[in-house]
Formats: C-alpha cells, sequence, structure tokens
C-alpha cells in the first residue's frame, strides 16, 4: 500500500511557517536617546506587534511639559539640532497628525507627558509599521530614529506639526 507523502509535507511547511511567524512578533529593536549635548537620556525598546510595532519610551532631563515625539527617518541623530534625522517616518505618503481625517504619518504618536521631575513614560503603537523587511520598516537601509522635540505637536498641521526644534534623537537599532 502507498501512502501519500503530500498531507506530511503540508504539516510541515505550515508548522515552520508558524515557527516563523511567532518569531517575527517578538522581533525588538531598542534606541538609545541622546541630548544635544551627547548626554544619554534614555531609551526606547521597540518590538514587533501584529498590529505595527510598540515603542516603550522612558527618558528624564526633560523640561515638565508636553514634547512632541515621532520617528523619523534617517537614523542618524547629528547634534545639536538632529535635523540630519530628516522628517516623520511616512512610507504611507499620509497627512501629519494623530487627529488629522487624512491619516496619520507612521512615526506620529502623541505628545510626550513629562512630569514636574523631568521624567516620562510612554506606550505607543506605530500602527502599519514594522521591524521586518519591508517598505515600512524602522530597521530599513539608512535606519529610522526617536526624535522629542521642545515643544507639543498640535496634532493636525503638515508636515511635522509645529512641535519646535529637536531636543533629543536616537538611533533605532535591532535587537535589545
Amino acid at each position: 500500500m502507498k501512502i501519500s507523502k503530500l498531507p506530511a509535507i503540508c504539516a510541515c511547511l505550515c508548522l515552520i511557517a508558524g515557527v516563523a511567524q511567532a518569531k517575527s512578533h517578538g522581533m525588538q529593536a531598542h534606541a538609545d536617546i541622546r541630548d544635544a549635548n551627547g548626554k544619554s537620556i534614555g531609551t526606547a525598546t521597540l518590538t514587533e506587534q501584529k498590529d505595527g510595532v510598540k515603542v516603550k519610551v522612558k527618558v528624564s532631563g526633560l523640561l515638565p511639559g508636553r514634547h512632541g515625539f515621532h520617528i523619523h527617518e534617517t537614523g542618524t541623530c547629528t547634534p545639536p539640532d538632529f535635523k540630519s534625522a530628516g522628517g516623520h517616518f511616512n512610507p504611507f505618503k499620509k497627512h501629519h497628525g494623530m487627529e488629522n481625517p487624512a491619516g496619520k504619518h507612521a512615526g506620529d504618536f502623541p505628545n510626550l507627558e513629562v512630569k514636574e521631575d523631568g521624567t516620562a513614560q510612554a506606550t505607543v503603537i506605530a500602527t502599519g509599521a514594522t521591524l521586518k523587511k519591508g517598505p515600512a520598516s524602522l530597521l530599513k537601509p539608512g535606519a529610522t530614529a526617536i526624535v522629542i522635540h521642545a515643544d507639543p505637536d498640535d496634532n493636525m498641521s503638515d508636515p511635522a506639526g509645529n512641535a519646535g526644534a529637536r531636543i533629543a534623537c536616537g538611533v533605532i537599532e535591532s535587537g535589545k
């Protein structure tokens, strides 16, 4: 009696695909966030999820209040102005702002709320972004960066929300 190998081959391929997908959901990246003087003021940990990339930011040494923060399109953080990081990460060519009815950049986030002691923690999702290869990858050639601004983002105006000067920056790199 001859037994078909096709069902066994299909089962193995499904198992391999499932393991590969599960591993990609746990992919991580990080950024060491530095101020204009080059001092490390915090970190960002990025984790691949089904709906995008979870970004956990923890910083200190900032002025209290609301600060715009975004993912920028280039992984270069040249102080003191960090303009080398380019514009907001926007692989889908959307408009700027969390409140913009025409959509938001993949790198747009709510404002970072800095407490009176100068510290802030936030967890946000970069919807549509990924740590895997592709046009929306935060680990693309040339990399990307987390940038913190001096002022709050107005969540509407193009191209960048009037968030003021760039006061801190961290290149997003693969791994923990």
